[in-house]
């Protein structure tokens, strides 16, 4: 069957445009960037209240922090590196490193953050000289698109190439995959599903994408307890929870679990009786196909309880479920929901709050974060050595300290990579250095003592203890192959 989008041609303008973008030196890439960041930040509200009123998802007011995240932070991270042509020398080692972009990305966008992900995305990508096509959510198509819109015309006004970024307005899953797999495609960067994701990194090019993140926070005894709920609160009901790094349980010390609980109440939360639990659990979460209900996501607490079936005060900021020890697909409220929803553990020590941990980060989150509150600097050490997760955020909301350049010098990004544990080849918060592609120039060095006969690799009483205190030549004679010897 044919496909009705024009996917060579697409591909073709792609590649047109990355023959011109090579061409371009710093000062002219660095113009391009300057002019895209303006135009995304400027736009911030506008495009922030059109992501709303699209997806129904969130608050409009978080968005357009999503948005200056994606812009303001990102530029101020990325203007003074260097990204074209010779980037660094190192004359003692006669290393020499140029940097080259990659071609064409094929860039997948979310319904949670649609307009600052296209954002986050254009910036690097023009940043790096890759023309870049978007493929977004079908439920913030809109959206998205004008966010991409708003970046194109900003960057063909300083000079970029035409078609340096482009926009699919509709397209089926086959033509998804035939762009991901086509020959000319560079890289994906993936941000949606698990299914898409996987469908990624299935396709043969290489791929960027990121893995769910059910976000244990840990708060042990010497933290401060109303300093914790408040930061706790701020991050998960920022967008009413659409964050992947935002927490999803909080596990506390049964030393101090009645104050905790007091100071959530206090502010605002309500935590659930057995039967309310029983009720929220269908609404939240598909045990079935072992997702998150779409309907909750970006919901605020008091409408997902009157989906559920009962009522809770309008000033209601979280919704909690005490879970007992229980975890996984049989308590759908310990697995990932981008929503105002906490689950909520007890331990009676601080092991069990780590094999707690442990176990909710197993269920959905491997690779991504963890959080704890602690004023104990070996408790947090402890706590980071053991934990499968590429962000460790310490005494800071988890949404925005995972994110980077708010709470933190992590590198601000909206594409959270999630290492082996995510099935990702990195940990790292993925930024313009992870859209290039290094050439390395490695300069003979001549060793002085280039005439010397002496090959100790061929003689038997060299070993590993005394090696380094032999002949200072012994590599360059090695590799010269004197008097018959080396390769």
């Amino acid at each position: 069957m044919l496909s009705a989008l024009p996917i060579e041609d697409i591909m073709q303008k792609a590649v047109n445009a990355a023959k011109e973008f090579n061409e371009l030196d710093q000062l002219a890439v660095d113009k391009i960037v300057k002019a895209v960041y303006e135009a995304g930040f400027n736009n911030r509200v506008k495009l922030a209240k059109m992501a709303w009123e699209e997806t129904g998802i969130g608050k409009w007011e978080d968005k357009v922090m999503k948005n200056v995240i994606a812009t303001r932070n990102v530029y101020r991270d990325i203007r003074n590196q260097g990204t074209v042509g010779v980037i660094t020398v190192d004359r003692e080692n006669g290393i020499t490193e140029i940097a080259k972009p990659l071609g064409p990305i094929f860039a997948i966008t979310p319904i949670t953050n649609p307009t600052s992900t296209v954002l986050f995305k254009v910036l690097i990508a023009m940043k790096t000289r890759n023309p870049i096509i978007f493929s977004p959510h079908g439920a913030a198509r809109k959206c998205s698109i004008e966010a991409a819109r708003v970046c194109y015309e900003a960057a063909l006004a300083a000079g970029a190439p035409e078609n340096c970024i482009q926009w699919i307005k509709r397209a089926g899953k086959d033509e998804i995959l035939e762009i991901m797999a086509h020959k000319r495609t560079a890289l994906i960067l993936a941000t949606g599903s698990v299914g898409l994701v996987k469908a990624a990194y299935s396709s043969g090019n290489p791929a960027i994408g990121i893995g769910p993140g059910n976000v244990p926070v840990y708060i042990g005894k010497s933290a401060d307890i109303p300093f914790t709920v408040e930061n706790i609160l701020f991050s998960k009901t920022f967008d009413n929870g659409t964050i992947c790094a935002s927490e999803q349980a909080v596990v506390v010390s049964r030393n101090n679990s009645q104050a905790v609980i007091a100071e959530f109440k206090k502010q605002k939360a309500y935590f659930l009786n057995k039967e309310e639990i029983e009720k929220l659990n269908p609404i939240a979460f598909n045990t079935a196909l072992k997702v998150m209900n779409v309907e909750v996501i970006g919901k605020s607490a008091p409408v997902i309880a009157k989906m559920a079936g009962f009522e809770v005060p309008e000033d209601t900021s979280v919704l909690i479920a005490e879970l007992g020890d229980k975890v996984g697909i049989d308590a759908p409220l310990s697995l990932e929901i981008l929503a105002p929803i906490l689950a909520f553990y007890e331990v009676d020590s601080f092991q069990q709050g780590i094999e707690m941990c442990r176990r909710i980060n197993v269920h959905g989150g491997l690779g991504h974060t963890v959080s704890i509150f602690s004023n104990d600097e070996e408790k947090i050490r402890q706590f980071a050595s053991v934990m499968n997760a590429g962000r460790i955020v310490v005494n800071t909301p988890s949404s925005h300290g995972a994110l980077g350049g708010t709470f933190n010098a992590l590198q601000p990004s909206m594409t959270l990579a999630c290492g082996p544990g995510g099935k990702n080849i990195t940990t790292d918060n993925i930024s313009a250095r992870h859209l290039l592609s290094i050439q390395r120039i490695a300069e003979r060095r001549i060793n002085p003592c280039a005439e010397c006969d002496h090959i100790p690799y061929l003689d038997e009483s060299i070993t590993a203890e005394n090696v380094d205190k032999e002949c200072t030549n012994e590599v360059a004679t090695f590799w010269r192959g004197g008097n018959g010897g080396g390769i």
